[in-house]
């Protein structure tokens, strides 16, 4: 059987799949293909000396002045030269401080998005008239929404 030629039509969207992954926001400027690769070994680096009851301890710490699981990545990758704590550990930190009863209450990126419609709204309440302000806190305030609900505190321990 002879293979048919694609039509016109076809051929646009099989020249356009390739820019699929560089199309453009909605509601933005950015394309969105920028990502960061993670190493393929899944074990601890060598040259780390770390141990993982340091690493742990350090995570504690951290949490305890009132970091949040990203900034405590942060640090240690910053300060004590941690690349990836669930190499080092074996869990992520935000298991971690659950393990130990440190966890937020509130997942990080709906207290992130709280935090900025916040600010949004005490800035509209000064600055009235300013149109796009309101349209962003639309758009975050649906982000908001999208995002699944908090899981409900585990019930009491039985007496």
């Amino acid at each position: 059987l002879a293979q048919a030629e694609p039509s016109p039509v076809a051929q646009h969207f099989q020249s356009c799949s390739a820019d699929r992954a560089r199309m453009g926001r909605m509601y933005g400027k950015g394309k969105g293909i920028a990502t960061s690769a993670i190493p393929y070994r899944r074990r601890a680096p060598t040259w780390l000396k770390m141990k993982t009851d340091d690493v742990v301890d350090h995570i504690c710490k951290l949490a305890r002045k009132g970091l949040t699981p990203s900034q405590i990545g942060v640090t240690l990758r910053d300060s004590f030269g941690v690349p990836m704590v669930k190499t080092v550990t074996g869990n992520k930190i935000l298991r971690i401080l659950k393990g130990n009863g440190l966890a937020p209450e509130l997942p990080e990126d709906l207290y992130c998005l709280i935090k900025k419609a916040v600010a949004i709204r005490k800035h509209l309440d000064r600055n009235r008239k300013d149109k796009d302000s309101k349209f962003r806190l639309i758009l975050v305030e649906s982000r908001i929404h999208r995002l699944p609900p908090p899981p409900p505190p585990p019930p009491p321990a039985p007496p």
